[in-house]
């Protein structure tokens, strides 16, 4: 359990297990509950029941109309209006067991540790302690919001609780200082703290905007700040695979194909 003032959202234990394909696994007490996207369960102990709930349900105070509009502002980031709440109904700690849906890292969040707030990507959240606020944050500056993509409209995980969040490839941690500023592909940011400021950037110059296979845009972060980066994200995994599965490639094994796989960056 922590070691800090007590929480208002319930205090759940956990540990993660795996390398590539990671699943975290949280120890309920008797009435805890946590709270999962759809799709993310994988196992359970007998004695944690299941129910679906209408947002996180961390707006217990909130009026029919409350709790509708902060439901409703889910949909904007892709994800549907309901959530699972998995509670233990019975005397003991039970386990339930929540997996993340693509290789790569979860990632443990603590909100208390964190001012409360964190900045994820809108399809990262996998679970939480109940009282966690799973809602929206609108990046309102004018780039971000003609050129954003991924990063228009993200994922705000409020309270004091345990979050997770999961990511592609290898996950690493950065601290920006005060003024540093970070460029990088909007893909490749899973998550950051609420004092990081965040807009996008367009990518100058005519050979880069036609050749450089990069974008035409890219964020920047600038500190002071942490932040969580990703090495492989989920959109560019499937636009590569669903390049490859759509386009015919007869010319792999012969050295044509070889010749060709150099000119488009693939090599023999």
């Amino acid at each position: 359990m922590s070691n800090f003032s007590t929480r208002s959202n319930h205090e759940i234990d956990y540990r993660i297990v795996g390398e590539e394909m990671q699943y975290v696994e949280i120890e309920l007490d008797p009435n805890e509950t946590a709270i999962a996207e759809a799709g993310s369960f994988m196992m359970m102990d007998d004695g944690i029941q299941m129910q679906t709930i209408f947002g996180d349900g961390s707006g217990q105070q909130q009026g029919v109309l409350g709790k509708l509009f902060s439901a409703g502002k889910r949909l904007l980031t892709g994800e549907s209006l309901f959530m699972t709440a998995f509670t233990n109904m019975v005397p003991g700690k039970k386990k339930v067991s929540f997996a993340s849906p693509y290789p790569g890292k979860i990632i443990p969040l603590d909100l208390q540790q964190l001012d409360g707030r964190i900045i994820c990507q809108k399809d990262s959240f996998l679970c939480a302690a109940k009282g966690v606020n799973v809602g929206i944050a609108f990046q309102r500056k004018l780039g971000t919001g003609l050129f954003g993509g991924e990063g228009f409209i993200m994922q705000k995980l409020e309270g004091d609780g345990m979050a997770f969040v999961h990511a592609g490839g290898h996950v690493f941690e950065r601290y920006l200082t005060p003024g540093e500023v970070l460029k990088i592909d909007t893909g490749c940011v899973v998550a950051f703290t609420q004092t990081v400021d965040y807009d996008i950037q367009f990518v100058g110059g005519i050979k880069n905007s036609i050749f450089g296979g990069e974008g035409l845009f890219f964020a920047t972060l600038r500190g002071p700040g942490k932040v969580w980066i990703q090495t492989l994200p989920i959109s560019r995994l499937a636009s590569r695979i669903i390049s490859y599965g759509t386009t015919s490639r007869r010319e792999e094994g012969s050295i044509l194909g070889g010749l060709g796989n150099m000119l488009d960056g693939d090599g023999f």
